[in-house]
C-alpha cells in the first residue's frame, strides 16, 4: 500500500520551491507514493504547485494585517474555520504524516496533526525561526533547519542540518554560460551583474537600479534586471526606449540557471531559498535584505553569510545611497569576488531535499 504524504505551506516562491522539491524526492525514493499538498486560498501554491503536477486543498487562512487592525478582526474565526477543516483533510486522505514548510497554511494543519497524534516535520528554511514554527517546533516530530545553532529555538534532540531544498534545475549551470548571455541578447567578454528581487520583485532594488543606470552604463557592464511583475508595467512606461542596450529588463526569469550562469556577480534579497542557492552556484554576492519579513529574518540569514566572509551586506535603508557603488566597487575587484564565490560554495548543502525526503519516510515507518 502507497504511504500518503501532506505538504503544507506556501505564500512565496521561497516556501512553494522546496515544497516541490521535497515532494519530487519523495517521487524518486518512493514512486506510488501519494502527495497531497495544502495552501492558502487566493496565494501563489494554489497555482504553482498544480503546476508542477501535484494536487492541492486551499484553506481560508492570512496573516496579521499590520496595516489594519479591523481586518484581523476575523481571524480567530478564519483560525478555528481551518483547523477544523485541516483535521477534515488530514482525516479524508488517511494521512500518515504531515510536513510543513512555512506559511500560513502550515500553521493549522500542522497543529491538527499534532493534535490527532501523527508524526510532523518542519522544514525551518531561516537562520532565525518565526513565532509558528517555534510553537509548532515543541510537538513535532523532526526538526530539519538549513542554519547551525537552531537549538535555540528548538530541542536539539530533534533537529537535523540538512541545508534548504533547491530548484536542481536553477543551479546547473556549469558550461552553460554563452548560451546564457545569447538567451539574454549580451555580448560575452563582459561582466554581467545579476539583480533579483525574487518572484514578487523588490521596490527598493528596483528603485537602485533605475536610479543607477547611468552608472552601470559609465562602467560598461550589462545587467540583467528581474522586477516582478508587479512592478514590470510601471517600469517599461517610465523607461519606454530609454533603457540601455546593456540592462535587459524582465519581470520574471523563466531560467533562473540562464540567469545564474550569465552573472559575474549577483544582487538579491536574502530569503533562505535564495541564499541556497547562491551557495549552490557559488556565485559571489551582495544582499540587500528585505525589512518586510517576520523578525526580521533575511537580515539574519544574509548576516549568517557575511560572518562566515561569503557575502556583502548592504541595509534596504542604505540601499538607495550606495547599492549601485558597492555592486561596481566589487565586481572590479576580481580577487575578492573569487574569493566571496569560493567561501559561498563551502556553505552549499545539494541534497537537502533527499534528505528531509528520507526523513519523511522514516517517521512513516518507525
Amino acid at each position: 500500500m502507497a504511504h500518503r504524504v501532506i505538504i503544507s505551506g506556501g505564500g512565496t516562491g521561497g516556501h512553494i520551491f522546496p515544497a516541490i522539491a521535497i515532494a519530487n524526492a519523495l517521487r524518486r525514493l518512493e514512486p506510488d507514493i501519494e502527495i497531497l499538498f495544502v495552501g492558502a486560498l487566493g496565494r501563489m501554491e494554489m497555482e504553482r504547485v498544480p503546476a508542477a503536477g501535484y494536487e492541492i486543498v486551499g484553506l481560508d487562512i492570512r496573516g496579521i494585517d499590520r496595516k489594519s487592525l479591523v481586518k484581523n478582526l476575523s481571524l480567530p474565526f478564519k483560525m478555528m474555520g481551518s483547523l477544523l477543516k485541516a483535521r477534515r483533510i488530514l482525516r479524508d486522505f488517511k494521512a500518515e504524516v504531515a510536513v510543513g514548510v512555512g506559511g500560513f497554511a502550515s500553521g493549522p494543519l500542522l497543529m491538527m496533526a499534532n493534535r490527532m497524534g501523527l508524526p510532523t516535520l518542519i522544514q525551518e528554511q531561516n537562520s532565525y525561526a518565526g513565532v509558528t514554527n517555534k510553537r509548532l517546533g515543541r510537538k513535532a516530530s523532526r526538526i530539519c533547519v538549513a542554519y547551525e545553532g537552531m537549538d535555540q529555538f528548538f530541542p536539539a534532540e530533534k533537529i537535523q542540518l540538512t541545508g534548504n531544498p533547491i530548484r536542481r534545475s536553477s543551479v546547473e549551470i556549469r558550461g552553460r554560460e554563452r548560451e546564457a548571455l545569447a538567451s539574454f541578447g549580451l555580448q560575452e567578454g563582459k561582466k554581467t551583474i545579476l539583480i533579483t528581487g525574487g518572484s514578487l520583485g523588490a521596490k527598493t532594488l528596483n528603485d537602485c537600479v533605475l536610479a543607477g543606470l547611468d552608472k552601470f552604463v559609465g562602467a560598461d557592464v550589462q545587467v540583467i534586471w528581474q522586477c516582478g511583475s508587479y512592478y514590470a508595467e510601471a517600469l517599461q512606461n517610465t523607461l519606454q526606449d530609454k533603457l540601455p542596450k546593456n540592462i535587459v529588463l524582465l519581470p520574471f526569469l523563466q531560467r533562473m540557471d540562464y540567469a545564474y550562469a550569465a552573472a559575474d556577480l549577483v544582487v538579491s534579497r536574502a530569503g533562505a531559498g535564495t541564499i541556497s542557492e547562491l551557495c549552490a552556484v557559488g556565485k559571489p554576492a551582495v544582499l540587500v535584505p528585505s525589512p518586510n519579513v517576520a523578525e526580521d529574518h533575511q537580515t539574519k540569514n544574509a548576516q549568517a553569510l557575511v560572518g562566515k566572509q561569503a557575502a556583502v551586506l548592504v541595509s534596504d535603508i542604505s540601499a538607495r545611497i550606495n547599492l549601485v557603488d558597492t555592486v561596481l566597487t566589487l565586481l572590479a575587484d576580481e580577487s575578492r569576488c573569487f574569493e566571496l564565490g569560493e567561501r559561498i560554495k563551502t556553505l552549499a548543502m545539494l541534497n537537502a531535499d533527499e534528505v528531509i525526503a528520507k526523513e519523511v519516510l522514516k517517521l512513516i515507518n518507525r
